[in-house]
């Protein structure tokens, strides 16, 4: 039967009298609209609308809500004309007398709004022409005061319309906001509420005017000082607009902040809950614009916060051992008041909400106001609600102390402990102190009956324990009652039992042995008890905490005081229950895992105790093994059991285990690759006695295709692996030497090979060396290196090998001669013979020089004459190559025989200017690789020859010096830092770009003793940043981008001073731009382009790294230029702006319409016709990098109700070209770009 047929058959049968006839008709219509195939004609169109109208008043409530649910897919599959039938209809039916009718009416017209089409131009005509009838009918419809249903109703109706098609309204924002406003004081409270709530989806999209003119009306009727209840409304309609409207609401804080604060001090507690609900939207949303007035904000909220005019604290019983219990409080008071009656409690939660707003942006009031001890005061708050909202703002106190606190640890990680004490943040020393307050307060909460009191609780001291670990050691005894209570107590709920151990676990993870191990009794049979519970996910965290509590009783590195504990007496509990778990089969996947790896710990750390039960376990590990989904766990766990100390006898399920760990290298998975690896390693190492050599046959086997450049850690492990083969194992040397030696020596020669698998490597071939297997000696391996290059002499076959190849080469020819030092003299002797042959080809000179820098750089090869000549001879060859291995060579040389070649070096730097760069580049792997104690006898001639240098007029030269220099000074930072600092006020530009450009290499990744010292000067070497020379500036940018980088703690309290420097660097100088004459054109050259992109890169560091030092908003303001600048800075700044998109999107929506003008006038830009093709390209790679910023603005939220971001989508949308990029920056396949809402979900 066709569709139309069916359809009329459907629509006959809903005219039955019978009820049920009209259900089940209804029923399969809805059924056949929702399939994306049905196609009606226009006569069958009219006839569903109609039919479905009709029974919108049918006399069956059931038949009225299949009726309303066919109305929204049927909107897709009519066309424009039945749509608007359908809405006029419904819009009708909203202002009929029967109520029923009425709702069913709203109820289909909410429907068809949520359905209506956004993603084609088509689609749009008719949203905002089918929008412009719901509303015109609305707005008379809230005219409408005798009938307060249909105002709520269409107040309804207005907030889902305004929430999903705002843009579509455009025209009727006033209107609306003259409608709505007059519903602020209607009498009855449900049509103020849902005015409110339509006026919030007003906000985010109405023009800047109308949004004015509401504040404006607000101030107004606020300071006429109307009734209460009227005041209530405002403010919480002033609460509303400031979260909606967000930025907008900034420009007149300065007038409505005055008129909320008078209205805290009226008598009315649901008047002063919105009071600081709207001083919570103002901190969240205008963090900037609120900063005069948190002082005010902060106090009001301490002052509020304990309001509590009904109820007596009892401060006396606080300075005791317990503090009050609040529950006896609660009966007590009973009889004398009513808590029905007592609302202040709304004021201490919105008082407290509003502090947490404070605390999460604005981390310098950490240390003001005392926040910290009037949180903690708090804590005894009788209102659980509250409670729980006083412990959700600590803890937010506590993150932000850790945000802090973690950036600035980074600059004392190397030095002592004493020394890291002493520099602790003030804020952290300050919670520290607050510790035992903390504890006190806590410890009684932890045995109340309150599940939320609780929670809050553990979540509380987890964030504690995370932000000062080990900060609760000594109060671990009274902290323990609560958490045996909430384990043990039958009441408690499942959620309470898991927060309870999580926060368990992470105690334990951050504490020492010895704090728990008095306390063994108590503590593990409740948790035990928690490992036998039905509820899976209790176990499973159980279990986690038992596994804890397994490597406390005897650590593997244990203290004078936990290696005093006796284990015995809780060994059989733990492993009776553990083996329970173990052993079971229809158990949750994660128990499974955690009970492999509990009793896993428990064989590996207490395995002397379990005597006959030991066999049975290793029995059910081989088990696991087997098993597809456990085998990765139970791979892990033989390998902690392989590596325990105890030496656990594995001998009877070895030769099987070996036979199944060898077929998982076959496998794809690569976690249990790595694993298998890591197991054998472990097994080889420690169990190599009890390993016949025919079960590493088949390891072996599978070992050989692991080795390959595709994936250098599974070759580094596997390597590793063989390295420990070849030492405890001699018998498999053979079938190393037959199926595995290729491979490595193809990965040798790989240009991909460099640092862990490199260093695998090394140790592997030393290994081979010292076995003295006969086929394996060291002229062997040498010849097996060498001969690839020896093979590709001719011109054809000489770029096979890549320079990476070359220096890979030259260390394992320098890891065999330290390892075999009989045969190093004969090998030296070769490869200077190598070098002095001229007629040797380039690639042989190449490999033989570097070989020698790396075997020199190993052992001494003393003070030859012949090998300077040699290195001297290399320099003045013709071929770079041999130059640049010549230079590495002699340094790598002089490492290990400093007082023979360092000052060689440093005599010929000045005795030969023509070499000077090569030598230059000696001194500079000499001063790297040299411990500072080795250079101190050197470091005033080589301090002294590197000045003389620092002036040169080539830059490649001056930038070794400045290596050179910094470097050197690592090596004694008291001495020669204060010494570069002084050389700033002396010498040419030159010279301070030098002195600049070698403190860059003074700020190193990792921490260092120089980072304190560094810390107190950095400021004076930025102060270059302010220099008359152009070149100076922007080598002080560069070094300022690499502490931004490696070392934010140093810059961060320097920001103040620095960012006004850095912004100035942004800007086009005309000055700097000239014009050069080419033949016929004039073409522009901009000296300050370098400077820019350097200060551009600067501000995309600070964005990674400082981004609490930033004035987003000022930042943004340099964004905007860079967005109109040069090719390579737009590209940055389209980066930053995608980054401040996710990082900072309150502030970028603030400048969002300059925004996407920018945006907009690169994706719609034209190339000139006749440009040449990398004028395409740059274009082309323009447009999808503004693109990219597209899609993140486009992913905050609130964006898309921004009119200008809107029409940008549409534009998108509907241009092919642009919507095909778009498509190609999200990963999206498919037809056109969907509406903006669907853009904010990709």
């Amino acid at each position: 039967m066709s569709s139309v047929s069916y359809i009329s058959n459907l629509l006959e049968k809903m005219t039955s009298t019978d009820k049920d006839f009209r259900f089940m008709a209804t029923n399969d219509l809805m059924l056949e609209l929702q399939r994306d195939s049905i196609k009606l004609d226009e006569d069958s169109e009219r006839k569903v609308v109609c039919m479905l109208l009709r029974l919108l008043e049918d006399k069956n409530g059931e038949v009225q809500n299949l009726a309303v649910k066919c109305l929204a897919p049927l909107v897709s599959k009519v066309k424009e004309p039945q749509v608007e039938a359908m809405v006029d209809i419904l819009c009708a039916n909203m202002a009929s007398d029967k109520e029923q009718l009425r709702d069913i009416s709203s109820m289909g017209l909410k429907a068809v709004i949520a359905e209506l089409p956004l993603s084609s131009s088509a689609g749009v005509n008719l949203t905002i022409s089918v929008c412009r009838k719901i509303t015109s009918q609305l707005i008379g419809a809230l005219g409408k005061q005798e009938d307060v249903s249909v105002q709520l109703e269409a107040l309804d109706i207005l907030s889902d319309m305004l929430g999903r098609l705002s843009g579509a309204l455009v025209s009727f924002h006033s209107s609306l906001l003259s409608s709505l406003l007059p519903q602020l004081t209607s009498p009855r409270m449900a049509v103020r509420k849902r005015s409110i709530l339509a006026l919030g989806h007003l906000v985010p999209c109405c023009s800047l005017l109308l949004f004015s003119q509401l504040t404006e009306h607000l101030l107004t009727e606020l300071a006429k000082n109307p009734p209460t209840s009227v005041t209530r409304t405002y403010i919480q309609c002033l609460a509303t607009v400031s979260w909606q409207g967000g930025h907008r609401v900034g420009e007149h804080l300065e007038k409505l902040i005055p008129l909320v604060v008078k209205f805290t001090s009226t008598e009315d507690d649901e008047l002063r809950e919105f009071c600081f609900q709207a001083f919570e939207a103002f901190i969240r949303r205008c963090p900037k614009e609120m900063a005069p007035h948190v002082a005010t904000v902060t106090q009001l909220c301490l002052k509020f916060m304990t309001f509590d005019p009904n109820y007596n604290y009892d401060d006396g019983e606080e300075d005791g051992d317990d503090r009050m219990d609040v529950e006896e409080g609660f009966e007590e008071s009973d009889d004398e008041y009513s808590d029905d009656d007592d609302m202040s409690w709304k004021v201490r939660r919105s008082a407290v909400k509003c502090l947490e707003a404070l605390i999460s942006t604005r981390r310098d009031l950490l240390l003001s106001y005392s926040i910290c001890p009037a949180l903690l005061a708090r804590f005894k708050e009788r209102e659980e609600n509250v409670r729980a909202d006083v412990f959700a703002a600590f803890s937010t106190l506590l993150r932000q102390t850790r945000v802090g606190s973690s950036h600035h640890s980074i600059i004392h990680a190397g030095s002592d402990s004493g020394a890291k004490q002493q520099e602790e943040e003030p804020v952290v020393a300050l919670l520290k102190n607050q510790v035992p307050v903390i504890v006190k307060v806590l410890h009684r909460q932890l045995k109340e009956r309150s599940f939320k009191s609780r929670q809050g609780c553990f979540c509380l001291l987890t964030e504690l324990v995370h932000t000062a670990p080990g900060a609760l050691e000594q109060h671990i005894p009274a902290l323990i009652p609560g958490i045996i209570f909430s384990l043990t107590d039958k009441s408690t709920s499942s959620t309470m039992r898991i927060d309870a151990l999580s926060f368990f676990n992470v105690l334990l993870l951050s504490h020492p042995p010895q704090t728990f191990q008095p306390h063994m009794q108590v503590l593990l049979p409740a948790v035990l008890a928690c490992v036998e519970d039905s509820f899976y996910k209790i176990t499973s965290e159980a279990l986690l905490v038992t596994q804890q509590l397994i490597k406390l009783m005897r650590p593997q590195e244990p203290t004078a005081v936990s290696a005093a504990f006796d284990p015995k007496p809780y060994v059989k509990e733990v492993f009776s229950v553990t083996l329970k778990r173990l052993k079971a089969a229809d158990i949750d996947q994660e128990v499974k895992e955690r009970a492999i790896s509990c009793m896993g710990h428990l064989v590996c750390h207490l395995g002397d105790h379990l005597e006959s039960e030991l066999q049975g376990v290793l029995a059910i590990f081989l088990e696991r093994l087997k098993n597809e989904i456990t085998r990765l766990t139970a791979v892990r766990t033989i390998t902690l059991i392989s590596a325990s100390p105890l030496k656990v006898d594995l001998s009877p399920i070895l030769p099987e285990a070996l036979s199944l760990l060898g077929s998982f290298l076959r496998k794809n998975q690569r976690a249990l690759k790595l694993a298998t690896l890591a197991c054998l390693t472990a097994i080889v190492t420690h169990h190599s006695a009890s390993i016949k050599p025919a079960a590493l046959e088949p390891v072996l086997n599978e070992i050989s295709p692991l080795v390959d450049e595709s994936d250098m850690h599974v070759s580094q492990v596997s390597i590793t692996l063989l390295t420990c083969m070849a030492k405890a194992c001699p018998s498999s040397l053979a079938k190393i030497c037959s199926s595995v030696l290729p491979g490595v020596f193809r990965l040798i020669h790989s240009p991909l090979l460099q640092g862990g698998a490199l260093a695998a490597i090394l140790d592997f071939l030393q290994a081979l060396v010292l076995s003295k297997a006969t086929n394996l000696s060291f002229s062997q391996l040498l010849k097996s290196l060498v001969e690839p290059f020896q093979s590709s002499k001719s011109p054809a076959g000489s770029s096979v090998l890549h320079r990476q190849s070359y220096h890979s080469v030259a260390r394992c020819v320098a890891a065999l001669s330290s390892a075999s030092p009989e045969d190093a003299p004969g090998t030296v002797s070769g490869l200077i013979q190598q070098v002095k042959d001229s007629g040797s080809p380039e690639s042989d000179r190449v490999l033989a020089l570097l070989c020698l820098g790396e075997v020199g750089r190993s052992s001494s090869l003393g003070r030859s004459k012949e090998l300077q000549g040699v290195i001297l001879e290399a320099f003045s060859s013709t071929s770079e190559e041999i130059k640049t291995a010549a230079s590495c060579a002699l340094g790598g040389m002089a490492v290990s025989s400093l007082n023979e070649y360092l000052p060689f070096i440093l005599k010929e730097v000045s005795a030969q200017p023509r070499k000077q760069y090569l030598l230059l580049h000696s001194l500079k792997e000499v001063i790297s690789a040299c411990s500072a104690s080795s250079l101190s006898p050197h470091l005033e001639s080589i301090w002294t020859l590197l000045f003389q240098h620092c002036e040169c007029q080539e830059e490649g030269t001056r930038n070794l010096v400045a290596e050179c220099l910094g470097k050197l000074t690592l090596a004694n930072p008291a001495q020669l830092l204060p010494r570069l600092r002084q050389q700033l006020k002396t010498g040419s530009p030159l010279a301070r770009s030098t002195v600049v450009t070698a403190v860059k290499f003074t700020i190193v990744d990792h921490p260092a003793p120089i980072d304190s010292l560094l810390k107190d000067c950095i400021g004076d070497f930025l102060k270059t940043l302010q220099d008359d020379d152009i070149d100076v500036r922007r080598v002080a940018l560069v070094m300022f981008n690499s502490a931004a980088h490696n070392k934010p703690a140093l810059i961060r309290g320097l920001l103040g001073t620095v960012l006004p420097q850095l912004y100035k660097e942004t800007r086009i100088r005309k000055d700097l731009v000239r014009e050069v004459e080419m033949g016929p054109f004039k073409h522009s050259v901009d000296d300050g382009l370098d400077v820019r992109k350097a200060a551009f890169e600067c501000m995309y560091t600070l964005l990674e790294s400082c981004l609490e030092g930033l004035d987003v908003l000022q930042f943004l303001d340099h964004v905007e230029e860079g967005l109109k600048d040069h090719y390579d800075i737009r590209m940055l700044t389209f980066l930053m702006l995608a980054r401040l998109a996710s990082l900072s999107p309150a502030a970028v929506l603030q400048r969002l319409d300059r925004l996407v003008e920018t945006l907009k006038a690169t994706c719609t830009a034209k190339v000139k016709a006749g440009s040449v093709k990398q004028e395409f390209e740059k274009q082309d790679e323009l447009r999808r990098s503004a693109m990219r910023a597209v899609a993140a603005l486009l992913a905050v939220p609130e964006v898309e109700r921004s009119p200008s971001m809107a029409d940008f989508a549409n534009q998108i949308r509907s241009n092919a070209d642009m919507a095909s990029i778009y498509q190609s920056v999200q990963g999206v396949e498919g037809g056109g770009v969907g509406p903006s809402e669907s853009m904010d979900k990709s």
